[in-house]
């Protein structure tokens, strides 16, 4: 778990049971960076709950921090292009998400932490821009010759 200081990304990497680093998914940098933006949410919204006017905020930050990893892991099980691609989407959508959240808890959760978050959600969309055109060129198609009805059965 967390500390009251933010562990750095090679700190938290050493924390990650074998369990999960053993499966190939870890070999993805984009699934490890949104398992880490995800843990580091935590201290950020345990922040935010503490004040009223910021609870809701709270509650959308962690929801689109946790589901960046999760879309991700999804989408890597499908097994066409077309079907990981629309998983990938929905992990850049909630890491553009998370950073929308995040400028607005700026006043809450300070500047710099703000602008660091804010990066490593960029960096995320960034690998999942890059990512996209390629799956889409990926597909399983069904053979493109013909089929013969019915010719074996006269």
């Amino acid at each position: 778990m967390l500390n009251e200081k933010l562990m750095d990304y090679n700190m938290w990497e050493a924390t990650v049971p074998a369990v999960i680093r053993n499966d190939v998914l870890w070999k993805q940098k984009v699934y490890r960076l949104g398992l880490y933006v995800a843990e580091i949410g935590w201290q950020d919204v345990s922040k935010l709950v503490k004040d009223r006017r910021t609870i809701s905020i709270a509650d959308q930050l962690n929801r689109a921090l946790g589901s960046i990893s999760a879309n991700i892991a999804e989408g890597y099980s499908r097994g066409s292009g077309k079907d990981r691609c629309r998983f990938y989407e929905y992990a850049l959508g909630s890491a553009r998400e998370a950073r929308d959240w995040y400028y607005k808890a700026r006043h809450i959760l300070g500047e710099d932490e703000v602008l660091e978050r804010m990066e490593q959600l960029s960096q995320i969309a960034r690998l999942l821009l890059t990512m996209l055109p390629s799956e889409r060129d990926i597909a399983f198609r069904e053979d493109q010759g013909t089929y013969e009805v019915g010719s074996e059965h006269k």
